[in-house]
């Protein structure tokens, strides 16, 4: 499977990346699966706050917000209910790694879906440094998954972007 996304969909996530820092940033991509071409096509991203702290996570030490990310159970399920009235699902999730490669990490493997995208992006020094796509394989690994850039003007008639 690829990702589409535009440009503008990179340019929100890294920026939410970088407002986060030294936070782990998070947020949720919503779109449709495309089974004719093998495609997750994203049309809208859900910047969400990074609920880690506030879940009652008290985890090893060193495991903060800074290390860690967690979506709100009801950020998840509003956002679900927002998708289906629009006709779309949840495709993935994006979150940052603070001072980190954005590889993932066994806690975001031992906390992955199937089917999801998964975009890290790294962020040095407050800076969006890099971005990269996984999916889980059928072993539970992740393998990092192709993205796919359309022009703008293709997005605007394909995959209209919704406000967050």
């Amino acid at each position: 499977m690829a990702l589409t996304l535009t440009q503008e969909h990179i340019d929100r996530i890294q920026a939410h990346a970088e407002q986060a820092y030294p936070h782990e940033g998070c947020g949720l991509l919503v779109g449709r699966f495309d089974a004719e071409t093998n495609e997750k096509i994203l049309v809208n991203l859900v910047l969400l706050d990074n609920a880690w702290d506030t879940a009652g996570h008290g985890g090893p030490a060193g495991m903060t917000s800074q290390r860690r990310y967690w979506i709100a159970p009801q950020d998840l399920f509003e956002t679900q209910r927002q998708a289906r009235a629009d006709g779309l699902v949840i495709i993935g999730v994006y979150h940052s790694h603070p001072n980190a490669e954005a590889v993932p990490s066994s806690c975001d493997r031992d906390l992955a879906w199937p089917t999801y995208a998964y975009i890290i992006v790294s962020v040095r020094h407050g800076l969006a440094a890099d971005l990269q796509n996984w999916q889980l394989d059928g072993n539970h690994h992740f393998q990092p998954e192709p993205m796919k850039i359309a022009p703008a003007s293709a997005a605007k008639d394909r995959m209209p972007l919704l406000s967050s």
